[in-house]
């Protein structure tokens, strides 16, 4: 006798125990098959502006849910690109050069993927040529493809540098975030003008403190020694 058999309406029911267990595609631990449809997401919006309280009828609020959508379709347009893919093209003709690379100053703008609410700062990231390098908005771009989802600063600043590394395959890579989070300057705590520093440091980066104090300077003759000790 089969462990479970399935009944009319597609649920399989255990035939030794009686209990209901649920088709794969309605198991909690199941990714939805197809994205929602921007009327669904529209929907959405109206039940949470509902929710919240008000009239999503009303002449000011008729046209908010489309905006909303077109909003997040901005705000979380990274998963839709490939970072990786960004960093494919490189070039090799560089003279020799294999001193440090840095871009500093990349502003940031993600949402925390607790509250989903903006967090806001700048990245900073440097990598030590090998053989390859990479064209210096290809750096900013990667660190925009994953701002725009939903995050949490510490994983972002880890997938930055994860994938120039693995990409460019360089002597070391730094990556440094500074960033204020809606999540607790404007709800919960209410601390503003709180800053929240991370940093990834990989190969030379993380082994030879001569290159990592080098890169740390040069943030810290930027930033009047704010950064010295992270």
């Amino acid at each position: 006798m089969p462990p479970w058999t399935y009944h009319q309406r597609g649920t399989a029911v255990d035939s030794d125990t009686s209990s209901i267990v649920l088709p794969r595609e309605l198991r909690p631990d199941s990714h939805p098959a197809t994205k929602p449809s921007r009327a669904e997401a529209e929907t959405a919006v109206r039940t949470l502006l509902r929710w919240a309280g008000d009239d999503p009828d009303r002449e000011g609020l008729i046209g908010t849910p489309d905006r909303v959508v077109r909003a997040y379709e901005e705000f979380f347009s990274g998963y839709d690109q490939d970072p990786e893919e960004i960093l494919h093209r490189t070039f090799e003709e560089t003279d020799g050069y294999d001193e440090m690379v840095l871009l500093r100053d990349i502003r940031l703008e993600s949402h925390c993927e607790h509250h989903v609410v903006p967090i806001i700062g700048k990245a900073h990231v440097a990598y030590l040529p090998a053989k390859r390098v990479v064209g210096i908005s290809k750096l900013a771009r990667v660190v925009e493809v994953y701002a725009r989802r939903l995050q949490i600063q510490e994983k972002l600043t880890a997938q930055i540098a994860n994938a120039i590394n693995d990409v460019l395959q360089p002597k070391g890579v730094a990556v440094v975030i500074e960033a204020a989070h809606q999540c607790m300057t404007t709800r919960g705590v209410h601390k503003p003008g709180v800053t929240m520093v991370t940093s990834r440091m990989l190969g030379a980066f993380r082994d030879d403190p001569a290159t990592r104090r080098e890169f740390m300077a040069l943030i810290h003759n930027q930033h009047g020694g704010g950064l010295s000790n992270v």
